[in-house]
């Protein structure tokens, strides 16, 4: 045996045959499974790996960690890369990564292996989190292995390859783009969108409805911060409330997303030196970018945001490239942390055909003075 190597593994056709690949080549294969809150048949995936023959298989619930550590910075910082994305695949790499490390120090193994890509940013997110962690860990990318790419250039190879080795291929055919989901938002890129020019088809979007066919009465919610931290969410209309972190975020997640909120359709820049094409859905996090951005602007001295708005421009690039577990991410984080003591207060604000729409706004904290005014 060349040793062991935990895979961070999806249960799709790539992380399948890379599993059986990896197996081919010697290694003793863990297969380790996120769940970070996407739609997936966990118990399903757990059988197929072992099957596929998978040394052990860990599937790892990181739902509310991903929430409470990596998204709340972010909604701390207002972060948005290049004007527009909010960052939902970017936060989650290194939450996967974190405990992608965890296990292989627990396992004693010396490899970690995952299935992204030699163009994307992925493979830069993973692995320099990794190396962060653990410097000593050896990464196994096969995307960039010769004897791995030339032997599968395409999607028909990796076909003829899971048939070969009884691996289940999917029976319908694949949606004609590359998905990737978690908590946070919902990713679509690669093959017909890669022309920009082509509009995304009606039936591409999954977590938000169609603005147009939206309901015709709003949602009119509150949500308290503390720290710049939303702790709290109030829908007007029917008195429902949410205060755990994991369970607002999800409560935020449907309503934006039966009112069509969050939909962006973009051009971005890759760290890898190409720019490229994506459609995300971002409903929750949409919804918090707005109401962030108004209670801290109504608590906040006005030189230290300016700062602060510096930091989250840098915070924003560093996490994208793949740097949150860096010296300069976390000194970022802890500034903009600092930031935040002011920012407390609850925001009032309609969710309505794929807009949100700011109502009013109260804070102990507040700095504006009525009667000045």
């Amino acid at each position: 045996s060349k040793g062991t190597v935990v895979l961070a593994y999806s249960g799709g056709l790539d992380t399948s045959c890379i599993l059986v690949w990896l197996k081919e080549q010697g290694y003793d294969v863990v297969a380790y499974l996120a769940n970070i809150g996407q739609k997936e048949d966990f118990e399903a995936a757990r059988k197929k790996a072992v099957a596929l023959g998978a040394k052990k298989v860990y599937i790892e619930d990181v739902s509310r960690e991903f929430v409470e550590k990596f998204i709340w910075p972010a909604v701390q910082a207002n972060a948005l890369y290049e004007d527009r994305y909010l960052l939902g695949t970017a936060l989650a790499r290194p939450c996967i990564a974190h405990k992608l490390v965890e296990i292989a120090q627990r396992e004693g193994a010396q490899y970690v292996a995952h299935g992204a890509t030699g163009k994307g940013n992925d493979q830069v997110r993973f692995e320099l989190s990794c190396y962060a962690l653990c410097p000593k860990i050896k990464v196994v990318a096969p995307w960039r292995l010769p004897e791995f790419y030339q032997r599968f250039p395409g999607r028909r190879e990796l076909m003829d390859y899971a048939k070969k080795h009884g691996i289940p291929v999917p029976v319908t055919p694949q949606t004609p783009w590359s998905m990737d989901e978690n908590l946070m938002h919902i990713s679509y890129e690669a093959g017909i969108l890669e022309n920009p020019k082509n509009q995304a088809p009606p039936g591409l979007y999954t977590k938000t409805c169609d603005p147009a066919n939206s309901p015709d009465t709003p949602d009119v919610l509150e949500i308290k911060f503390e720290r710049g931290v939303p702790v709290k969410v109030t829908n007007t209309g029917d008195g429902a409330t949410r205060s755990s972190a994991l369970e607002l975020f999800v409560y935020l997640n449907d309503i934006a997303g039966k009112h069509g909120v969050g939909r962006i359709d973009i051009v971005e820049n890759r760290f890898v030196g190409m720019k490229s094409r994506g459609i995300y859905e971002t409903p929750a996090g949409t919804i918090l970018y707005h109401a962030h951005l108004d209670i801290e602007a109504f608590t906040m001295d006005r030189e230290v945001r300016k700062i602060k708005q510096g930091l989250s421009l840098k915070f924003s690039e560093l996490v994208y490239n793949g740097f949150w577990h860096s010296p300069e991410c976390e000194f970022v984080r802890e500034c903009i942390g600092r930031s935040q003591e002011p920012v407390v207060g609850t925001v009032r604000l309609s969710v309505f055909k794929g807009q949100v729409y700011i109502l009013g706004r109260e804070s102990p904290r507040s700095l504006y003075n009525e009667e000045l005014v």
